[in-house]
């Protein structure tokens, strides 16, 4: 088993840092790092306190002369603000920022509620082990955020501007990117998951799509994935494409009266196979939770499957593309 710490910095040019995990799959998500003359910020933390601890030490040599201040978190899942009470402990002198959308998401899915279905004896948590099993949720307490905002807030970082920009909900309810004007930069969190498959877990994908069109709109030189490798611009646009399709071929199945996991199947088959298609990136079952967001925007009586059965969704499409 590789070293579940094996996450490193990456000098992005301009006093801003990336922080790469593995493959960018589920729960190894990215952070981000500004540095301004005498403070700094950190965009997301990561999935346990253990992760978050490693992360931040190896961030040392990098705030020494620049303490952290604020930490900003793009949005609600877990692996993107489950260490925040090891970077901004309570009583501290490090400010939580979010979105207010995204700090009312925050406690929907807690540490306990994973630590219990990784825990399952049944096939339930061996399905989520595979995905989470060498994450540590027992010991994370949830540190809400200190100050919200809605549509934008401007900051500034030891002298630098940094603007953060609300895009959702798309991704999640309350999606945020950081924008660093001086350093062509943006952080998206999840609104780009780089070489893996993105999610809708709140939508429309309609506000997914107005949000590349935003991300692209800022004309960065450097984009930082909430997952995967560092981009550019056409990674979003990538993205971009294959949200668009996702809404026009499942608003047309609906019309034809086609079930939403019906659909899905038929969709994924669709695709299977073709050159350069989505069914080569990571977590291409996904699909199953996109599909039927747009049913549920289409269709109010359309009824939202649970978690457990939309990861029973979602591994049955990818293991329909090993046999």
């Amino acid at each position: 088993m590789s070293d579940p710490i094996d996450g490193a910095w990456n000098d992005i040019g301009e006093g801003c840092h990336a922080y790469i995990q593995r493959d960018g799959g589920w729960g190894w998500s990215n952070a981000g790092l500004i540095v301004g003359d005498g403070a700094s910020l950190l965009v997301d933390t990561l999935f346990d306190n253990r992760l978050t601890a490693a992360m931040l030490q190896a961030a040392a040599p990098l705030t020494k002369q620049s303490p952290l201040g604020t930490v900003v978190n793009t949005h609600a899942n877990g692996d993107h603000h489950f260490g925040n009470a090891v970077a901004a402990p309570h009583g501290g002198s490090v400010t939580v920022i979010a979105s207010a959308a995204c700090a009312e998401e925050m406690t929907e899915v807690g540490p306990e509620v994973l630590a219990s279905l990784t825990a399952d004896p049944t096939d339930v948590g061996d399905m989520f082990r595979a995905l989470f099993g060498e994450f540590h949720f027992e010991d994370v307490q949830l540190r809400l955020p200190d100050r919200t905002f809605s549509d934008r807030l401007e900051l500034v970082v030891g002298g630098r501007q940094v603007s953060l920009v609300e895009l959702g909900p798309a991704h999640t309810q309350g999606d945020v990117v950081v924008h660093v004007p001086d350093a062509a930069t943006v952080f998206t969190g999840d609104l780009l998951f780089n070489g893996g498959t993105p999610i809708v877990w709140a939508g429309p994908l309609s506000n997914w799509v107005a949000a590349c069109d935003a991300i692209i709109a800022l004309a960065p030189e450097v984009v930082v994935p909430g997952h995967g490798p560092l981009a550019t611009l056409d990674a979003v646009r990538d993205a971009r494409e294959y949200l668009v399709w996702v809404e026009s071929s499942a608003t047309e199945a609906h019309a034809a009266g086609i079930d939403p996991w019906d659909a899905a199947q038929q969709l994924a088959a669709e695709l299977s196979g073709t050159s350069g298609s989505w069914d080569q990136r990571g977590e291409f079952g996904r699909l199953a939770a996109n599909v039927e967001a747009v049913y549920l925007e289409l269709d109010p009586s359309v009824q939202r499957s649970d978690l457990v059965t939309l990861f029973r969704h979602m591994a049955t499409i990818e293991g329909n593309l090993l046999t």
